[in-house]
This record gives structure tokens, sequence and C-alpha cells, in this order.
């Protein structure tokens, strides 16, 4: 398992690129919707690790609601597993529960499910696989 990426809430993902472009100095390598989520993302690589911008594409998405209650900022931290199903089950088994334990596809050519922040601290997680 390793830190895939560190999913970051944001308002208004042009401007966002722009401010990240500045920090990181170099530009974002990908951007993309997400259609079953309805966002739009988009990645910056950080060493061995990402940085993901992800805005709302719709009113009802996840991430709208999250930025209603909340300011932006960290959403999420994104672990990246080599089985996703071998992992969702050993969670499991372990006493976590999921917010999706049926892996969809999501951004950046990846398989996803979320873990729900009431069993990980109150830190919603992602698990990713590379799809094959």
């Amino acid at each position: 398992m390793k830190i895939e990426h560190i999913g970051i809430a944001v308002k208004d993902l042009g401007l966002s690129n722009e401010v990240f472009e500045k920090l990181l100095g170099k530009p974002l390598y990908k951007e993309e919707a997400v259609a079953s989520e309805g966002v739009r993302t988009s990645f910056f690589e950080v060493g061995e690790s990402k940085i993901e911008l992800v805005g709302s594409e719709k009113k009802d998405s996840a991430i709208e609601k999250y930025l209603e209650k909340n300011r932006e900022g960290i959403h999420h931290i994104a672990f990246g597993v080599d089985d996703l199903d071998a992992e969702i089950l050993r969670l499991k088994n372990q006493g976590f529960t999921f917010v999706n334990e049926t892996p969809k596809l999501g951004a950046d050519n990846k398989r996803i499910v979320f873990l729900h922040p009431k069993t990980t601290n109150g830190v919603l997680v992602e698990l990713c696989e590379d799809v094959k």
C-alpha cells in the first residue's frame, strides 16, 4: 500500500489549478471529468504521490455537498493497492465499513472504493487500483 494521492475539494477548479501550478512550479498532468461522481478532477505529480483537485460539475455531487458544509481543503487520502478486491475483503473482516464496497471506475484510470469516515477516525479513505 502506498499513498496514491491526496484529494482536495475546490470551488473553482480553474483558479485552483493556477494556484497549484504556481505552488508546485509545474503544470497539472491530467484533467478529466468523472461523470459517475459529477466532478471534474486535475492531477499534479508530487514525488511518488499526487495531488488531486476535485471540483463539482453538478449541484448534487458529493463534492458540492461537502463544500456546502465545509471549506475548501483536504477531502480524502487515497491509498494505492495491488488487489482492490482482496483489500475490501480484508478490511471488511477487520470491521471497516464502506461508502461503496463495490468498486467503480474513478479518475486517472483507477478502480476505487471509499471507506466510511466513521470507521477511519473521521478521515475519508479511498482505495484505488490501476485498471488492468
